[in-house]
């Protein structure tokens, strides 16, 4: 296992989309949505270590959530957690990361990906990451995933790449940000367009060069910490400067302005598992269609729905409904028609509004 090779996942997010299961205080990366005994981040945790040295897998992570990474994550060291005082997008919390492993390995090559996403065939994804780190080894480059499409989604960017979708490795031409229906199909019938995975490859130089020359005001702020990092003064240092930081994401930052974007056609069973429909697609359905997690749930006519019920104690009885997501934890239940699920969004943040963070 080669030494200069690191990984990085992304931990910071709040998961608004699966609340109530997934708040705040603990949010859905930390949760076996599954049920497979393993939470979303061991998961991914676990998949890295096949591909590079335990002591070289960082996770940058709320710093709220620092103690819950420690227990799930076990053995891995304080200083390979990089707390965010607040939220700022994935480009600051990539720069944060890139510039302090550069610290410690000049030559270091790194994978960056999210910790929440479900990978079916992990022997083809770990291939596909030695295959990128080979490719960034050798030329500078920032390469990303791309999922080859089975269906007009709209809820992902699409990649769209010159050459042959076989290919190995191909160079990427465009971005687009989640299309409409219409034009997703047309993406799909065109041959020439990938689901964007939100997954990275590229060696730490190469991505701090294109930091320094497409966000400047962010590549200033972790500069200045170039003599702090891996000190016991870069905790301090961050707390102060990191809120300084624009929020904006690596994929509008700095992949769809830079010209040395290549992309690895990949089919390993990807999901982002970022709604309930998600979810629903995974897990395993009864003769009506429905998905059901929970003790004591008795359906009757009732098809297609989001079944998710952690209280053991109560009898949950429905009849009569059919496409619908309904999810009790704690303290609250939601009712919403699946096709309206992105919504729950807008939902959360009327709650908070509302009630502050006593149900979010």
């Amino acid at each position: 296992m080669n030494s200069n090779n690191f990984a990085v996942i992304m931990a910071g997010g709040v998961g608004t989309r699966f609340w109530p299961i997934s708040k705040t205080s603990h949010p859905k990366q930390f949760l076996d949505f599954l049920n497979t005994g393993r939470t979303l981040i061991q998961q991914t945790y676990a998949r890295f270590l096949k591909v590079v040295p335990k002591e070289n897998i960082f996770v940058v992570t709320n710093e709220s959530y620092r103690d819950i990474i420690k227990k799930q994550l076990n053995g891995i060291q304080d200083s390979n957690i990089l707390g965010e005082p607040t939220l700022r997008n994935t480009a600051p919390c990539i720069a944060y990361a890139m510039y302090k492993i550069h610290k410690l390995n000049p030559d270091a090559n790194c994978v960056i990906a999210p910790s929440d996403h479900l990978i079916m065939d992990e022997t083809e994804f770990t291939r596909i990451i030695n295959l990128g780190f080979d490719f960034t080894e050798e030329k500078e480059a920032l390469v990303t995933l791309g999922i080859k499409p089975s269906r007009p989604d709209t809820g992902y960017g699409y990649i769209q790449f010159f050459g042959n979708i076989n290919n190995a490795i191909c160079k990427v031409k465009t971005f687009t940000e989640k299309p409409t229906i219409e034009i997703a199909k047309e993406f799909l019938a065109s041959g020439e367009f990938l689901w964007n995975a939100g997954i990275f490859i590229w060696k730490t130089k190469t991505i701090i060069k294109e930091l320094e020359n497409r966000l400047p005001d962010i590549a200033s702020v972790f500069q200045k910490g170039n003599d702090i990092y891996n000190t016991i003064e870069e905790h301090d240092f961050i707390t102060a400067s990191y809120p300084t930081c624009e929020n904006i994401s690596i994929d509008y930052g700095v992949m769809e302005k830079a010209d040395n974007v290549h992309v690895i056609p990949s089919d390993f069973g990807w999901s982002d598992l970022g709604t309930w429909g998600s979810v629903y697609e995974q897990h395993h359905k009864d003769e009506n269609g429905n998905t059901i997690t929970g003790k004591n749930v008795k359906t009757y006519e009732t098809h297609n729905c989001v079944v998710h019920i952690q209280d053991p104690n109560k009898l949950f009885v429905i009849k009569g409904v059919d496409n619908a997501i309904i999810v009790e934890s704690d303290n609250v239940v939601l009712i919403c028609n699946k096709e309206r699920e992105q919504e729950i969004k807008s939902i959360v943040a009327d709650m908070k509004a509302t009630y502050g963070e006593k149900f979010v």
